[in-house]
């Protein structure tokens, strides 16, 4: 005989015989399905073979669902409130893994005896290894997308003016100085007197402001006052040649803080005095109760104001004299600290830092991690 002719014959032969074999056990088990939940088996099976499978809930009862798929997920056979199938045949096209999905709905488990079979296609594939292992796999996609990127920065010259302060005066002004006569208890004219003066008014312009920062004023009776002022004049001269590039009298250095304390007259009469507004100079002379900024008795008295609530408006100061028969002249000064201030408009340059960005097209990549079943058969 031709050996090419008896190796086909012989090839025929082998085929037939692999293809009528008993069929190879993959598992045979029962398994419990709990109430409200599935369970999955996988296997993986060889090119040509043929899958036997039988299935059977044991106290007869339905499985509400049953599937078995390829993976990853054609589906190849499915039944519904299943309780038997016997012999069901897939026929498996190439290697491949198969799910075999069981699913109970129920509220109480299902008891089912599971029988997975394989008739090898040829005789290769008998010891073919239907157990399975798990790879991680990772595919890679791209985001592509359009984002403003920033090139460069401009810088822009704006030009503008601005208001600046060109000179400061800090100067004393005189606002009075006066010896002002108060009478005896017993004289027609009466016993009480007042002067007023007003503190220069604060301006402010687009180029110029002034105002008053401190004041003060001084009273002291009679001539033994005009040699205590003297001394003040002497001292202040000797002790306190300039402030901040001001020469003051000793109510202005007084206004300032340069000095604290001023010489009075140490012998004379009394005479009572106060600093009020004209509603209270009006309740003084009508001999009623009346209030005010300072008061004093003595044969002098002074005091120096910073407070912003008393730097502006309209002054009294009231004098009165409790002398039976003996008038007395009362000298009076006041002095005001007036700050001067001068602007000028000054030309500069700002720079304006301009972004520049520009569109460009950006890819990002998106890392996707799965786990996939594979044979454990490198065949």
């Amino acid at each position: 005989m031709n050996r090419k002719l008896f190796s086909a014959i012989f090839s025929v032969l082998i085929s037939s015989l692999v293809s009528s074999q008993t069929p190879i056990d993959v598992t045979e088990q029962t398994i419990k399905i709990g109430a409200l939940s599935e369970t999955e088996l996988i296997y993986g099976f060889a090119q040509g073979d043929q899958i036997v499978f039988n299935f059977n809930e044991v106290n007869g009862k339905e499985l509400k669902e049953l599937h078995i798929l390829d993976f990853p997920g054609t589906l190849k056979f499915s039944d519904f409130k299943a309780k038997k199938i016997e012999n069901k045949v897939f026929n498996v096209d190439e290697k491949s893994i198969y799910r075999f999905k069981f699913y109970n709905s129920a509220l109480s488990g299902r008891i089912c005896k599971i029988k997975i079979q394989r008739i090898p296609k040829e005789e290769k594939f008998i010891n073919f290894n239907t157990a399975i292992k798990w790879i991680v796999k990772q595919d890679t996609t791209w985001n592509v997308y359009t984002e403003n990127i920033l090139i460069k920065q401009d810088s822009i010259k704006i030009p503008g003016i601005r208001k600046v302060l060109a000179s400061e005066e800090i100067r004393e002004e005189i606002i009075l100085d006066k010896v002002q006569r108060v009478h005896s208890t017993t004289n027609e004219n009466g016993n009480k007197t007042a002067v007023f003066f007003t503190l220069p008014n604060n301006t402010l312009t687009n180029y110029e402001s002034k105002n008053v920062i401190a004041w003060a004023y001084w009273v002291g009776v009679n001539e033994e006052s005009n040699i205590a002022w003297k001394n003040n004049q002497r001292t202040i001269s000797t002790t306190v040649k300039s402030i901040a590039g001001l020469t003051t009298s000793p109510l202005g250095a007084l206004a300032l803080g340069a000095v604290t304390d001023l010489a009075l007259p140490s012998t004379g009469e009394d005479v009572a005095y106060g600093l009020v507004d004209e509603t209270n100079k009006d309740l003084f002379f009508s001999g009623k109760q009346y209030r005010g900024f300072d008061f004093g008795k003595g044969i002098g008295g002074y005091k120096s104001f910073t407070n912003q609530n008393v730097l502006q408006g309209k002054y009294y100061i009231v004098l009165s004299n409790d002398n039976l028969m003996q008038g007395i002249d009362a000298n009076i000064k006041v002095s005001a600290i007036v700050e001067h201030k001068k602007f000028k408009d000054e030309k500069y340059t700002e720079y304006k830092i301009t972004p520049i960005y520009e569109k460009k097209i950006l890819k990002e990549p998106i890392i996707k991690t799965t786990k996939i079943p594979v044979n454990f058969d490198s065949e």
